[in-house]
């Protein structure tokens, strides 16, 4: 391979040539002790990923988010529509510390815990290395004409792919029907369930498409946060680095007392295995994703040329240069700042959160009705949802005006974590309407506590 113009890596990626074309990447099988790490690491979270539909907590999901029928689980606990809020200060939250951890870690979630990784490092490229063979055959393979061969391997490796994008799929799809109907889906005849087979179908191509195509494009070109380095990452931050004052000048040749050659041999091993196709040498590039392949590879050179292992490892680009390793910058602690009250904040929320939501209507379309003790009748509906895991009982009263009285249509018994729909009737005598509407107060108890204290209107004529 010629070498690479120094002044020019950045002016383009390294999956594209200069004609434009795609330059697929043959990335050679890695191993060493990060890999292995990240294998067991990579299973443990795969364990979790295709159980997770499968897991309860007191009876209720582990996640789930069925947008169409609005129901949201997390941890066991469900939300309500009516907690979005939490959910977008959840989500602000999250890019907080993503931010943060970005700025102190650089990308190592990507190369540790992103499912894109995972699955494409850790799943479809072993199957690949076990059918194909290593890089060089790999690309040897796809060189060669169409024979018997390399229609067997490539139809082999792509009905697998499939099989596993097909399983993959329906385990996301789980996490948004639920279990309980995806097996229904899967169980019963597709005509009866068009649109979840056809969901299913989609779900599995996209997966296929990701890992039998796009690969690492997606980590080079679809993922904004690789994109976001630039902003989030400085001196300071830790990220895969090539130590370029001990590495420098390489060459290759014996190391001697004499030798002014640096520790690296320009073995070309680090390029070798890189998933995304890029020269680590080079400095911090947007398609590194962290995932370590190189330091294995380094490593693994340095102990056959007898040099201390960590020519390639994680550190700051301050602590290469300059031996000064700082991870608590001004803009560490200003993010840091930021996160912990807004956790804080969240926290608060949530535990003040009442148990127990109330919605309180007049029905529409209904007028008020005079009864015959003279008294002025209004009627509402009301919705309750409540968010605790014990059956409760409402009931209401009515706090101002102090005059009046409310009878329900039937009584209030709501369901751990379930909503019920009714209606009541508020009286009121006709000498209290001085004006319409009249404000009201309701007093709302759940087991005889006071949760909320609703407000709203009654209408009936205007005494003179």
């Amino acid at each position: 391979m010629p070498e690479r113009d120094q002044a020019s890596f950045r002016d383009h990626i390294a999956t594209v040539n200069e004609q434009g074309k795609r330059v697929w990447i043959y990335p050679k099988k890695p191993s060493g002790r990060f890999y292995r790490a990240r294998t067991w690491l990579s299973y443990f979270l795969l364990l979790i990923l295709f159980s997770g539909p499968f897991l309860t907590i007191k009876g209720n999901p582990v996640l789930l988010l069925d947008i169409i029928h609005r129901k949201f689980y997390i941890l066991g606990f469900r939300f309500w529509p009516h907690d979005m809020y939490l959910f977008g200060l959840g989500f602000i939250i999250l890019i907080i510390f993503i931010i943060l951890f970005t700025a102190v870690f650089g990308r190592i979630f990507c190369g540790w815990i992103c499912p894109q990784t995972i699955f494409m490092e850790m799943v479809f490229r072993k199957i690949e290395y076990w059918i194909e063979g290593d890089a060089t055959q790999q690309r040897r393979l796809s060189a060669a004409p169409w024979t018997g061969e390399k229609i067997w391997k490539k139809g082999l490796k792509f009905l697998i792919f499939y099989g596993i994008s097909f399983f993959v799929g329906n385990t996301f799809l789980a996490y948004i029907i639920g279990k309980d109907a995806l097996i229904h889906i899967i169980t019963a005849p597709p005509g009866e369930h068009l649109a979840g087979f056809t969901a299913m179908i989609i779900f599995s191509f996209i997966f296929f498409g990701v890992f039998a195509w796009l690969r690492e494009q997606v980590c080079v070109m679809v993922c904004p946060y690789g994109r976001l380095q630039g902003v989030l990452l400085d001196q300071n931050s830790i990220v895969v680095h090539y130590d370029f004052v001990r590495g420098e000048p390489r060459g290759k040749g014996k190391r001697t007392e004499k030798s002014d050659l640096g520790d690296c041999i320009d073995c070309h091993q680090c390029v070798d295995v890189c998933p995304t196709g890029i020269d680590i040498r080079d400095g911090t590039q947007l398609e590194c994703v962290n995932c370590t392949a190189c330091m294995d590879a380094c490593d693994a050179i340095m102990d056959k040329v007898k040099r201390p292992r960590g020519l390639i490892r994680y550190a700051s680009y301050n602590s290469i240069a300059n031996g000064i390793s700082r991870l608590w910058s001004p803009r560490v602690m200003a993010y840091s700042a930021v996160l912990a009250l807004l956790i804080l904040f969240f926290s608060i929320v949530l535990v003040k959160r009442s148990p127990v939501d109330v919605t309180i209507l007049r029905t529409p379309g209904v007028l008020f009705q005079e009864t015959s003790d003279g008294t002025i009748r209004n009627l509402y509906n009301i919705v309750l949802i409540n968010k605790g895991e014990q059956l409760i009982t409402i009931t209401l009263k009515l706090v101002e005006p102090k005059v009046g009285s409310v009878s329900l249509v039937n009584d209030l018994h709501v369901a751990g974590n379930d909503l019920l729909q009714s209606a009541f009737f508020v009286d009121l005598p006709k000498d209290v309407i001085k004006y319409s509407p009249v404000p009201l107060q309701i007093e709302i108890d759940a087991d005889g506590r006071v949760v909320e204290v609703f407000s709203t209107a009654f209408v009936g004529p205007v005494s003179p």
